[in-house]
């Protein structure tokens, strides 16, 4: 199958891409970085460096390629880009969703988050809502997954990875991370607001699968919704950052954790099924 990763130096992008190639797929990367598409060339990828926001050079690049499947892992998260971010979730989605539809592409498969759920109680199944009428400033990222989410339905096929809070190498909550940094100077407190985890690498191994799956929506997350006040001590531990302060009354209402049982019915195991076993593992 003829593949285009966006986002091919991202997080998911760098951790996916060998699963990809070793799965026997020719891989089509876009990057907007010189640098990052020599290291591209060189396992194997055919790089294509590309301003996602250049509708006309998107249109040119899917036109060329013809991809059976595009794989959307954009992001500009890992500057803390805000408004970058969701301007890609809105613009840039559009364009990569018009581009491969004139390209004659089948499917879709999008990077979306399993914390936009409309408040509730227990964590959410993929069938909850999103927070539409979420207040600013959350409303801003809501508003942004549903343009995404949307756009992608416009494609023949199309699965939804909602992915958990990630961590592993080049995110926030890697050693040497924003949220670490935070925790190792005591500037987060654990909460009872409750999320969900997923490890980078368990991440893209269910983009790997989503090429299997049929259209919907997945929540990509390991198997323990917890508190802040279970998994920031043990996260804190596992940084070797002092104990946390504890704020058991506080937690907003949408921080509710999500189900991951429809991924796992179609054949996602997570190497890490809980935090407890990644943060101890895979952080040192």
């Amino acid at each position: 199958m003829k593949i285009i990763v966006a986002g091919a130096s991202g997080v998911i992008g760098r951790a996916l891409i060998p699963l990809l190639l070793k799965a026997g797929h020719e891989v089509v990367g876009l990057t907007r970085n010189t640098e990052h598409a020599e290291e591209l060339k060189d396992k194997g990828v055919q790089p294509v460096i590309l301003d996602i926001y250049d509708r006309d050079g998107v249109f040119a690049a899917l036109r060329e390629a013809r991809p059976d499947t595009v794989i959307h892992q954009l992001t500009a998260l890992s500057g803390r880009k805000f408004a970058e971010n969701a301007r890609i979730r809105v613009e840039g989605t559009r364009n990569l969703v018009d581009a491969s539809l004139e390209a004659g592409a089948r499917k879709m498969i999008v990077q979306s988050i399993s914390w936009a759920y409309s408040p509730g109680n227990g964590p959410a199944g993929e069938d909850t809502p999103l927070d539409l009428e979420a207040p600013l400033p959350r409303k801003s990222t809501i508003d942004g997954i549903h343009a995404l989410e949307s756009a992608a339905a416009e494609m023949p096929e199309r699965v939804i990875l909602r992915y958990g809070l990630l961590y592993g190498a080049g995110t926030w909550y890697a050693p040497d991370g924003f949220i670490a940094q935070q925790v190792r100077q005591q500037e987060v407190a654990a909460t009872a607001g409750v999320s969900s985890f997923v490890h980078a690498d368990d991440a893209a191994q269910a983009a790997l699968l989503a090429l299997q799956w049929p259209s919907g929506a997945f929540n990509i997350t390991d198997n323990e919704p917890a508190a802040g006040t279970e998994w920031l001590p043990v996260y804190a531990d596992a940084l070797g950052a002092p104990a946390p302060a504890v704020d058991p009354a506080s937690a907003a209402a949408w921080e509710r954790g999500a189900l991951n049982g429809k991924a796992l019915q179609h054949g996602w195991k997570p190497r890490y099924a809980s935090w407890r076993d990644g943060f101890r593992y895979a952080l040192g």
